[in-house]
């Protein structure tokens, strides 16, 4: 897997750190709130796995499957939902996390799809953020790293379910994605 890694842009301590930080600005602003962490499968998990541990407010934690990639490397466009939340989040302050935030697709609409559940706020907290390929108006309340348009995998982050269990970010190299195009 290392060998399909053009370059490490963040290591795993790094990657640590960074969800230390966006966990304490977590902690100052929901004191005394009732917050749902839902975490977006499966890009989610590594990155939630750090930030939750440090998030310090009672909360609750659920996931979603969400998607509009599929095993391709482009948004479709069209969100699929394959597992809904569990929590009743009615009245209560909702903190969607994800890996990325690239064209804005499919968190967008999934905002707006957990906007419709009535909770008190929905915010978005993504480690990484691309946006240069935005299509949609939407941003992140908490950002870990702004980054360019390169295809990122490890700390979660997949290219048709490989390379999550890398415990860095890297550049997965062209020719990888490539094939299959």
């Amino acid at each position: 897997m290392d060998k399909d890694v053009e370059k490490i842009l963040y290591d795993e301590k790094s990657l640590e750190n960074k969800a230390a930080e966006l966990a304490e600005l977590i902690n100052n602003d929901y004191k005394g709130k009732k917050l749902v962490v839902v975490g977006i499968l499966k890009g989610c998990i590594v990155f939630l796995a750090d930030l939750f541990r440090r998030i310090k407010v009672d909360c609750e934690l659920d996931f979603m499957a969400a998607s509009s990639y599929g095993s391709s490397t482009e948004s479709s466009g069209e969100l699929i939902i394959k597992k809904d939340l569990s929590a009743d989040i009615r009245n209560k302050d909702v903190l969607i996390v994800e890996d990325i935030l690239d064209t804005g697709n499919t968190l967008y609409r999934l905002k707006d799809y957990i906007r419709s559940k009535n909770p008190a706020s929905v915010k978005l907290c993504v480690l990484f953020d691309k946006p240069d390929r935005r299509k949609r108006n939407i941003r992140a309340d908490y950002c870990g790293y702004t980054i360019d348009d390169l295809f990122i995998v490890g700390y979660g982050l997949d290219y048709d379910e490989k390379y999550r269990n890398l415990p860095y970010v890297g550049v997965l190299k062209p020719e990888i994605y490539n094939k299959s195009n």
